[in-house]
């Protein structure tokens, strides 16, 4: 099967990295540069999420599905379209001051041997692919590299984990998400998640690591982080949400999170079991 690889450097953390791997906006404007378009349904996105690339022309598309997104990296492989078989691996590891980057594309051609024909086409488009995508990703983890930073928290709590419903904005109220708030200037994140979480639900919280990727959001960088109780805390109480819930591992899955906190519930998840 052809295969069309490039490793590169990213001057950045390699959580950071991989939390821009996720970005569909990113991923989106690299495309654009070769003519082709790409739709996704999240910001961010998580593994069983399917990404549909159209081919400049319009005349050819591929829908392929996200099987693995997390600090190492981000995989995907075919799920529908003319190609036989369509893989892309990017895996990341750290590298000095920054992140080494592997991104691999690997296809089988349509129609077999006939197919072969069309290698003098794809391969020099796959790798076009891999460099427009390298620039985007170095780009944006450049602009992000200074972004002021928010924290969440994960709290924990007997196999249970606390989550808060939105009352505002409108476009936002009634969605999911993880209690925290913006780090302020001189603040430590461990120090704006007990403000943060004393703030908006009167509980004494200990921050303890952080959980899954850096998670862009506009122009800020989302970093999640496992929390608990402190002994002799007040029970955490809605001040600013709608609701406040403590969900075990089966119901984390079904609530309707904003996009940024959608996209750690595989590590919540874990968290949870015993």
């Amino acid at each position: 099967m052809p295969v069309c690889s490039l490793d590169h450097h990213v001057p950045g953390p390699p959580r950071l990295v991989a939390g821009v791997l996720r970005e569909t906006t990113t991923a989106t404007t690299a495309v654009a540069r070769l003519g082709a378009r790409l739709r996704a349904p999240a910001a961010l996105l998580v593994a069983g999420d399917e990404v549909t690339i159209t081919l400049p022309g319009r005349v050819l598309t591929v829908r392929t599905r996200i099987t693995d997104a997390g600090v190492d990296g981000l995989v995907s492989e075919r799920a529908a379209g003319p190609v036989a078989v369509l893989r892309h691996v990017t895996r990341i590891a750290p590298d000095g001051h920054g992140t080494r980057v592997h991104d691999e594309i690997t296809w089988e051609p349509p129609l077999g041997m006939l197919g072969r024909l069309s290698d003098p086409v794809l391969r020099p488009f796959a790798r076009r692919l891999l460099v427009v995508r390298r620039d985007a990703l170095a780009g944006r983890v450049a602009e992000l590299a200074a972004a002021p930073a928010v924290v969440g928290a994960a709290v924990v709590r007997d196999g249970r984990l606390l989550v808060a419903q939105r009352s505002y904005p409108p476009e936002l109220a009634g969605r999911w998400e993880l209690p925290g708030g913006g780090v302020e200037a001189g603040e430590s994140e461990a120090g704006a998640l007990r403000r943060e979480l004393f703030e908006e639900l009167g509980a004494h919280v200990r921050a303890g690591a952080r959980v899954g990727t850096d998670l862009p959001i506009g122009r800020r960088v989302l970093r999640i982080h496992r929390a608990e109780l402190e002994p002799g805390s007040p029970e955490p109480e809605a001040r600013e949400h709608r609701e406040l819930r403590w969900v075990g591992p089966a119901e984390v899955a079904t609530l309707g999170w904003l996009d940024a906190d959608r996209a750690v519930l595989a590590e919540l998840v874990d968290l949870l079991r015993p």
